[in-house]
């Protein structure tokens, strides 16, 4: 008779000891399933939500941007066949400056306001969309020079900011819809989708891209331009006739014209600053403030006949496109425009840097012997995206507005004019999140504002 083997009872034991780990373990995979699941679905849901909340912002700011173009059209036309039309430039200066003193809230803070609203949560009053709208329209009909991006982000930022207010939006999932009211309003106002997916993503920050809000962008943008378009909007187009061959002389040409439009994109803002500090300095009272500014302003237009370079003054782009334009226009659509945004008058500032950067992109081409057409297009967007801080979104634009043949070049001119541009900008209150350069890390969580003022101190240290 056979006695069982003496480990019997130690291997039963080591089977039900796996045995039961094993059933350990897949209760615990089970239950961290089960509460993925829920987290997950808790994330769609809100995801769902947000989502469907940008498609309404973006179907608004569509038809806002179909009616505040048809507004501009009106105007321009109306003023470019009665130049008398500029004599109304003081009334708008001082109606302007007294509805927003006395009505505007916050508004006077344009799109800073939009950018703090959508880092911080700051409501934004309906009323600043109807101001910005209004004011800037009667800008334009008195020939004030500026463009129409900057209305159409705080129509956008204003939108957003009240249907997250209606919806009891908070922390990320305003911010999502803030920053979706943004590309919203760039997409459907210049017909540019992707550059405005980007934009929304990159306008609050500079050396950042907000990706977790990239879902809410794309939808903003591609739907905003697209209601827009449905509407009756259409885009002019330009066409670079010919890119040239990727060489040393013609990199190098590309790479100094890139440091001149960093360099102008500087100017630019700057330009700005110091005319608006100037009357705020020189008048204690803001309404003569207001009439000074456009006084000076409708002076130089009509010392030096320069009613053309008034309101948008496309004609520019266009011209820099064929090759028929100088440095001195550039020079001037630049000063024209500091003279009307300094003054108080209501308006962005991305058309008259496509006109600024076109002119001078021209000019240059046509020296270099590289074609207008293929100079202008750089400049038009290298101005842009150094001046405002996104190169990115400049590189996207190149793509919705000339295609890929030249992608190569606008990927270097978006980042070297965005390194020259230093911590300057048209937007005041953007956050630094990565400084330019390794001389500029002691601005980092600054504002551009406060890099500014440290700048300016140490100079005068």
């Amino acid at each position: 008779m056979s006695t069982p083997p003496h480990n019997t009872p130690t291997s039963s034991h080591h089977g039900h000891g796996i045995v039961g780990l094993m059933s350990h373990e897949l209760i615990r995979t089970e239950r961290a399933l089960a509460a993925d699941t829920r987290r997950d679905l808790g994330n769609m849901r809100a995801t769902l939500r947000t989502l469907a909340l940008t498609v309404l912002v973006a179907v608004l700011m569509g038809g806002a941007a179909w009616a505040f173009l048809a507004a501009l059209d009106l105007v321009t036309a109306a003023r470019e066949q009665n130049l008398a039309l500029f004599a109304l430039l003081p009334v708008v200066s001082v109606a302007t400056a007294w509805v927003y003193r006395n009505h505007g809230l916050r508004a006077a803070r344009g799109n800073n306001l939009v950018i703090d609203s959508s880092l911080e949560g700051t409501p934004i009053h309906a009323r600043m969309a109807v101001l910005t709208f209004i004011c800037s329209v009667a800008t334009h009909l008195a020939g004030g020079s500026a463009g129409r991006e900057g209305t159409a982000v705080q129509i956008g930022g204003t939108i957003a900011s009240n249907v997250a207010g209606v919806f009891k939006l908070r922390d990320r999932d305003r911010q999502d819809l803030m920053l979706g009211g943004i590309s919203a309003a760039f997409g459907g106002v210049f017909g540019t989708p992707l550059a405005g997916a980007f934009f929304g993503m990159e306008m609050c920050t500079v050396g950042k891209l907000n990706y977790r809000a990239a879902l809410y962008c794309l939808a903003a943008s591609f739907i905003g331009d697209a209601v827009a378009r449905a509407l009756g909007v259409s885009h002019g187009a330009h066409a670079i006739e010919s890119v040239p061959a990727m060489q040393a002389g013609t990199l190098a040409a590309v790479v100094a014209a890139a440091v001149a439009f960093g360099l102008v994109a500087r100017l630019f803002s700057l330009s700005i600053r110091t005319v608006k500090r100037f009357y705020s300095q020189r008048f204690q009272n803001y309404l003569v403030a207001a009439l000074v500014g456009s006084l000076v302003l409708l002076g130089v237009y009509a010392a030096g006949g320069l009613f053309r370079y008034g309101g948008l003054a496309e004609w520019l782009t266009e011209a820099g496109f064929r090759g028929e334009t100088t440095w001195l226009d550039a020079l001037i659509k630049l000063v024209m425009t500091a003279l009307t945004l300094g003054a108080g008058f209501q308006g962005g500032e991305v058309t008259p840097l496509f006109d600024i950067g076109a002119s001078l992109g021209g000019w240059i081409g046509t020296l270099s012997g590289l074609g207008p057409s293929f100079m202008a297009a750089l400049g038009m967007v290298g101005v842009f995206g150094a001046a405002l801080n996104v190169p990115v979104t400049t590189i996207m634009l190149s793509i919705d507005m000339f295609g890929g043949d030249a992608a190569a070049y606008m990927v270097i001119v978006a980042f070297v004019s965005y390194l020259v541009a230093g911590h300057r900008g048209v937007y005041p209150a953007q956050r630094i999140v990565t400084p330019k350069r390794r001389s500029l890390d002691a601005d980092q969580d600054l504002t551009v504002d406060e890099a500014i003022q440290r700048h300016a101190t140490e100079e005068h240290a």
